[in-house]
This record gives C-alpha cells, sequence and structure tokens, in this order.
C-alpha cells in the first residue's frame, strides 16, 4: 500500500487557489483530522478541485464551513502552511463570519445544540480519563502478576482513580461554561453535591450519601445554576450584583440540589447503570450486535455524543465501562471493508487514500475513512456497519470492559483489563473479518473517474448533517 510523498506547502497552495485565494478566506482552524475554512464567498471556491487534491481525503461542508479532511498528523502541517499563505492566524474570525455563525446557530435544532453542549463538558476530561485508565490497569495487572503490592500498589491506584476524586467539581464548571454561567458557581454546586458533609443531612429521615446523585445530578443542578444566574444578572442592580447574585444561585440551587436533584439523580444514574449493564448482560450477543452496527450513523448524525455520560457514570459507579469495547467494534468494521475496497477497486487514487487513512482508523481515528472512502461509494458503508457486528457480539458476550474512554481501535487495549485483552483483540479480528467479507463479496460500483466522482453520490449528503 504504497502512498504519494505528502507535501504539506503544495497541498496548502492549492487548497488556498481552489478556495478562491486569500481574499476569500475568513477564518482558518483545525481539528484532528481537518481543515476548516470559513470562506467569504463559498460560490468563488472549487470543492470538486480541492477533493481531486492528492493528499485530501474527502470533504465536507458543515457549520458554515468548508471542512477539508487530511488526517491525523497531516493536518497540522497543512494548516500552518496554509495560515502563513493566507496571512491570517489560525483561530482568526472576522464579525461577518461571527455573523454567520450566529445566524447558523439559529438555524440549528436545539437538540443537537444540546448534545454539543454535553460534549463540550466532557471533552475536556478526556486526557484524564485515558492517563488514569492505564495507569489503574496497568496496577491491576502487575498486583494479578504479584509484580508489586502493598505501598506501591497504592500509590498507583490513587494515581489511576484520581481523575475520580474532583471530577464532578470539573464537569460542574464546564457545564456552567457551556450554559453561560459563571464557571466558579459551576464548581460550587457540583462541590454542594460531592461533599462529605452531606451524610451529616438527614432528608425524608435518610441521611444523604456523597456524589449518590451522580453525573446526572451536577449535570442538572449547575444547567439550572447557570440559567438562573444569566436572569438573574439581567435584572440586579450592579451595585449589588457581585454579593447578591451568587448568593441567590448558591441558595436556591443549592437548596434544591439536597432536595430534588442529589435524589432524582441518584434515581436516574442508578437506573442507567443499571439498565446498560443489564442490557449487555443478559442481552449479549444482541445487544453488542446492535450497538456495533448502529454507533456510526449515530456519529454522522451527531447523537453519539449522549452515549458519553453514560459511560462516564459507568465509570463512576463501577470503574469499568461496558460500552466503549463494543462501539469501537463499528471503527474496526470501517477498517475491514476498507482493505476489501483497495483489493477491489481499480481507482488508483482511492488506493492511496485508503493506504493514508488506514493506519490511523486501526489507531482508533476512523473518520477519514468514513467521510473519504466508505461512505462517498455507498455500500460499503453498510457493510461495515453490519461487518462490524462480530465483533461487537463477541466482545459483548465476553463482557470485555473498558477502565477509561477516549481511546478506540487498537490503542483501547490500554484501556483493557489484562484478562479481558485478549477477547478484545479476537473482537478486533473479527469485526475487521465480518467488515472485508461483506465488502468484498457484496457489489458496489467503483470509482471510475476519480475521487471526486464518488463524492457526488447522494449518500454523501449524509456528511452535511
Amino acid at each position: 500500500m504504497a502512498t504519494l510523498k505528502f507535501d504539506a506547502q503544495a497541498i496548502a497552495e492549492d487548497i488556498l487557489k481552489k478556495s478562491g485565494g486569500k481574499e476569500n478566506i475568513s477564518s482558518v482552524a483545525f481539528c484532528t483530522t481537518r481543515l476548516r475554512l470559513t470562506l467569504k464567498d463559498n460560490s468563488l471556491a472549487n470543492l470538486e478541485g480541492i477533493k481531486a487534491i492528492d493528499g485530501v481525503m474527502g470533504l465536507v461542508q458543515q457549520s458554515g464551513q468548508v471542512q477539508i479532511i487530511l488526517g491525523p498528523g497531516n493536518v497540522n502541517k497543512v494548516a500552518t502552511k496554509f495560515s502563513t499563505l493566507a496571512s491570517i492566524n489560525i483561530g482568526e474570525v472576522d464579525e461577518v463570519t461571527l455573523r454567520k455563525e450566529e445566524l447558523k446557530a439559529k438555524n440549528s435544532t436545539p437538540f443537537k445544540l444540546f448534545l454539543r453542549k454535553i460534549s463540550n463538558i466532557f471533552i475536556p476530561l478526556i486526557p484524564g480519563f485515558v492517563g488514569c485508565g492505564i495507569i489503574y490497569g496497568v496496577a491491576k495487572l502487575l498486583e494479578s502478576l504479584h509484580i508489586i503490592s502493598g505501598n506501591s500498589y497504592n500509590i498507583l491506584y490513587l494515581i489511576g482513580k484520581s481523575v475520580f476524586t474532583y471530577m464532578n467539581i470539573m464537569i460542574g464548571m464546564n457545564t456552567a461554561k457551556e450554559f453561560g454561567g459563571s464557571i466558579t458557581l459551576g464548581g460550587a454546586i457540583a462541590g454542594i453535591l460531592s461533599a462529605p458533609g452531606l451524610s451529616k443531612i438527614i432528608i425524608n429521615g435518610k441521611n444523604l450519601t456523597p456524589e449518590e446523585g451522580g453525573v446526572i445530578a451536577v449535570l442538572i443542578a449547575c444547567a439550572l445554576g447557570a440559567s438562573l444566574e444569566k436572569k438573574l444578572r439581567k435584572i440586579m442592580p450592579s451595585v449589588i450584583d457581585l454579593m447578591v447574585t451568587p448568593t441567590l444561585v448558591l441558595l436556591i440551587i443549592g437548596v434544591g440540589s439536597l432536595y430534588i436533584f442529589h435524589p432524582l439523580g441518584a434515581f436516574l444514574s442508578n437506573n442507567l447503570t443499571w439498565l446498560v449493564n443489564t442490557l449487555i448482560e443478559r442481552g449479549r450477543f444482541v445487544t453488542g450486535a446492535i450497538l456495533s452496527a448502529t454507533f456510526l450513523p449515530l456519529v454522522m448524525t451527531g447523537l453519539h455524543r449522549a452515549l458519553t455520560p453514560v459511560e462516564v457514570s459507568l465509570l463512576k459507579a463501577s470503574g469499568l465501562d461496558l460500552l466503549r469495547p463494543i462501539l469501537a467494534m463499528a471503527g474496526a468494521g470501517q477498517v475491514g471493508a476498507a482493505i476489501a475496497i483497495y483489493m477491489k477497486t481499480k481507482n488508483k487514487k482511492l488506493k492511496n487514500v485508503i493506504a493514508s487513512a488506514l493506519p490511523v482508523a486501526m489507531l482508533g481515528v476512523g473518520e477519514p475513512l468514513m467521510f473519504g472512502v466508505t461512505l462517498p461509494l455507498g455500500k460499503p458503508f453498510i457493510t461495515a456497519c453490519l461487518g462490524s457486528v462480530l465483533g461487537g457480539a463477541y466482545v459483548a458476550m465476553m463482557n470485555v470492559a473498558s477502565t477509561g474512554i477516549g481511546l478506540s481501535g487498537l490503542p483501547l487495549m490500554l484501556l483493557i483489563p489484562a484478562g479481558s485483552v485478549i477477547h478484545y483483540l479476537i473482537g478486533t479480528l473479527l469485526a475487521y473479518a465480518g467488515g472485508f467479507l461483506l465488502t468484498y463479496f457484496t457489489k458496489w460500483e467503483d470509482m471510475p473517474d476519480g475521487l471526486e466522482s464518488a463524492m457526488d453520490n447522494p449518500l454523501s449528503e449524509i456528511m452535511k448533517v
């Protein structure tokens, strides 16, 4: 699977030229895999020409941006070169762009905006979940092998569990920020729901349990706290705003947390955790198959964000996440499908795209494969999803769980307890095989005229969701 040499300078120059020149660029940004351009006039851009550039894996028009998929590592290089050529700082946005983005935001559905906020609350916590999860997993492995014990184990255990010590506080601060409130008030409200002193408070004849309300109670209380704060600041005289507003917010939301949000959160968290665990433990094959097959369609619509609080609740309750390994099988199915496409396609550029995207997909970043290969072809996206069922069903049957979130693909093995690593690897290989076999033996239309012709496939419209 040989690839062409990646020339970041040439690609940046070509993208700038086909985007309408530097005068047509309002802002430049990039994420893990995409160069995100906001153009002053989209009609001046040759989008088909951008798709055809060697090194470009796909193109998405979303949230008022032209998002060019380049892949991890490559996107950083191109973004730096592009920023210099366009004479605009990465992240710089002018007033016209801001107004356009505000208009786009008004036209977004409330539910998708809400899910986006939820995602933004938890994304900053992912490095902590990954690092702590790996340390915790290693500690358990070394203890089971009798390599460490006593104080050595306790030190690693403490570090591995540290993300959960103040997790509710961090979630509260992020929630307040996302919903327009003061970060410190969000942290204070979360502190009320996490404080050891809760055990001394008796409500309805029962002592409260610290943190029993879980993540859900914190999300509800801090979101409502931010909303109340914004309303109060609109009517509060500026002379007394600094003293009165935070005091009222903490009193109202604090008392409400004790009598309403804490018990409500406890009820929802306990039942949600029970429901997910029960569905996987009793449904096994069927539950694993359904979750793995439907995960990528959820990713396309943005609905997958709703699963993050569920995973965090599972980790908080038991230290294990049964969902993460099953969902990871969806990406493995895409890998198998891509290998089959590589073997069958006669399109050289498509081969180059697959060769570039396959390694990062195996490492858990499947976006380039999904948007640049399987989705544009149509049927291979479906066969990839169905092929992942083999892996999803297997890891669910073997009760494979992870000790953290934030990783997928082969790196997720770092977060899998030692005794289950082999089963996760078998599940991954099964998903590879399922995606490969279904795609290889299913008839689908190749890309005879280059990658750009495939992007005209009606299924590519899904990418704009």
